[in-house]
């Protein structure tokens, strides 16, 4: 999925997510107020799953670049 994607995804039904792992991210407070206002724009939403998604989809953006494809390729 690319970034510009999500809004899409956050209009549609929320699906359960299979968390596995916990990490503690510490943001500057104007990229912290934009997750809230995305979160408040999307009420279903939490700010957990906005980043969720936004990490998950640089991700994928980031695997279809050609030195990083093989390392961060889906199983």
């Amino acid at each position: 999925m690319k970034v510009t994607d999500l809004p899409k995804h956050w209009q549609e039904e929320k699906q359960p997510a299979d968390r596995t792992h916990d990490y503690n991210l510490r943001l500057p407070l104007e990229d912290a107020a934009r997750v809230a206002a995305l979160a408040e724009m999307y009420p279903d939403r939490s700010e957990a799953d906005i980043l969720n998604d936004m990490i998950a989809a640089a991700l994928d953006d980031l695997a279809e670049s050609t030195p990083l494809k093989e390392k961060l390729k889906r199983s």
